[in-house]
């Protein structure tokens, strides 16, 4: 059972176990967990693929669900149940990260469903069942599509114009066109492009103007966009960025460090948005990557595009080279 202040997130578990084993990869405590219990962890997240049936339009709910909520039993109901794009993004990167080789993955009938949920203005929405689509879900695509080195899950034109078209008048990348930009966006934007190979779209001139609009947005954490207090997450999201943009030197590490530093919370644990506020899985995830991102002692070093340790993406290289 979950915590009672997070059962509202039911539907979500396997986001949830995501920021606690990749987490914990990052800490150098994934040992912690011995090898049974790693083994239980992936024969969960296996539990969640949702196959396909014997008719085409299955294929299209293909993927991964957030938890056993929706796990139905009876055909009929199965067509009620579809996958969930950032789910699929995790159960992948967690199983990775548990030493899984994703042998038991249906490779084409993820990437189905991936290509299913694209829409014809290039951008992803979460699920068949309708959901808002922005660029949280073209950075899933991208991982997902990276991950089983298939890149027919997406129309990727389509998605270079969708990112272009965001690109707002301030230098940086919003949800969709015409919205306000935004650091978490920027990120899922620059990230996925770096994943297709695609960030030549923008020219020096517009990378050089996004590059100064992530530096302002240091206060002495970061902040997601101007005139909103600094917040632990974006740490990881506007740092990573800059790393990915080659501008992360010219940071105040020490300053973001004392911030990330004073949202830990001691009595329970982990990392909070603000400093004196209830800590939650996110923050303390993201707040370790952003002390990662620095290079704090005793913590892993993070692959900033694909959001999981360097380590893990070393053993996806493996895997990738196994089924070449």
């Amino acid at each position: 059972m979950m915590p009672p202040q997070t059962q509202k997130g039911d539907t979500q578990r396997l986001m949830f176990a995501f920021f606690a084993i990749s987490g914990l990869d990052i800490l150098n405590a994934l040992e912690s967990c011995n090898a049974q219990h790693r083994q239980d962890m992936i024969e969960w997240i296996y539990s969640l693929q949702i196959q396909p049936d014997d008719d085409e339009e299955s294929w299209s709910r293909c993927g991964f669900m957030g938890s056993c909520t929706f796990k139905l039993q009876s055909k009929e109901s199965r067509e009620y149940q579809h996958s969930h794009i950032a789910m699929t993004y995790t159960a992948l990167s967690s199983l990775i990260i548990l030493g899984d080789d994703l042998s038991r993955v249906n490779r084409p009938a993820v990437i189905r469903g991936v290509r299913a949920l694209q829409q014809p203005d290039g951008s992803f929405c979460a699920h068949l069942g309708g959901s808002e689509n922005d660029m949280r879900f073209i950075f899933c695509a991208a991982v997902i599509c990276y991950t089983l080195k298939d890149w027919s899950g997406m129309d990727m034109p389509l998605v270079e114009d969708f990112i272009k078209s965001s690109l707002s008048y301030e230098g940086a990348i919003a949800q969709g066109p015409g919205l306000e930009a935004h650091g978490g966006s920027t990120y899922c934007a620059i990230a996925a492009l770096v994943l297709m190979g695609r960030l030549s779209i923008f020219s020096d001139e517009q990378l050089d103007r996004l590059r100064n609009w992530l530096l302002m947005r240091q206060v002495a954490g970061f902040q997601g966009r101007p005139n909103k207090p600094d917040d632990t997450c974006y740490s990881f999201w506007v740092g990573a960025t800059l790393k990915l943009l080659d501008r992360y030197q010219f940071t105040d590490k020490k300053k973001n460090r004392e911030f990330i530093l004073s949202t830990q919370q001691n009595l329970t644990g982990g990392f909070s948005k603000w400093p004196d506020n209830t800590s939650d899985p996110l923050h303390t995830y993201f707040g370790l990557c952003g002390l990662s991102l620095m290079g704090e002692p005793g913590l892993k070093e993070i692959d900033c595009a694909l959001n999981m340790s360097v380590d893990a993406a070393k053993r996806l290289e493996q895997i990738q080279t196994w089924d070449s």
